[in-house]
């Protein structure tokens, strides 16, 4: 029980949240591109791996509500993701909004969140396992693909029980392979990609 009560602690508050408020975006120059946030009155409703005028439109229009420029709500979590890529922060506290994601898949990312921390991983099956067992190793995979909150909601954390299995972040497996190598859970690589570092 005292592994369920620390896991609790480690999660970050999440609020429900209905299409209305506006939404906020950010960016951070990271070793993997420029990843920017999305961030509502409520918490991160998205992040991405590449920021621009089309994703942030993207994002917005699924959101279904205003954008407006301001620089204090998305704070918060530029500066965590800021730490977490120069390898200072182990875990997100930044509130979270649910909102593009279904019941089921806030299940199974919520189940990713809470029991996955920095540096490990879970198989595809045992994430299945983990959130009820009734949903396939397959669509488990579908899920991930569909995380609205990749990195802070940590999918590349998911492998498959004979590899790294597959990634839709950035560029696709690559990114995947230098999260888990931030992490430690991979060895760096003798030639690593060249570092995207945008002012």
């Amino acid at each position: 029980m005292e592994g369920t009560a620390h896991r609790e602690a480690e999660r970050p508050p999440e609020r429900a949240a209905g299409a209305d408020g506006t939404v906020a975006f950010g960016s951070v120059p990271t070793r993997i591109g420029r990843v920017f946030v999305a961030v509502t009155e409520y918490g991160v409703a998205a992040t991405g791996f590449r920021d621009g005028p089309d994703a942030r439109e993207r994002v917005a229009r699924r959101l279904g509500v205003p954008v407006v420029d301001d620089p204090d709500r998305t704070a918060q979590a530029r500066a965590e993701l800021a730490a977490y890529f120069a390898g200072e922060l182990r875990r997100f506290t930044v509130p979270l909004d649910w909102r593009l994601a279904s019941a089921l898949r806030r299940r199974v990312l919520g189940t990713l969140y809470e029991t996955v921390p920095y540096g490990e991983v879970v198989t595809y099956g045992e994430l299945s396992r983990r959130s009820g067992g009734d949903i396939p190793a397959r669509a488990i995979g579908s899920i991930m693909g569909g995380n609205p909150i990749p990195i802070i909601v940590p999918c590349h954390r998911v492998v498959a029980g004979d590899g790294l299995g597959g990634f839709s972040g950035g560029d696709g497996v690559e990114s995947k392979r230098a999260l888990l190598t931030l992490e430690g859970y991979l060895p760096p690589t003798l030639f690593e990609p060249a570092t995207l570092l945008l002012d």
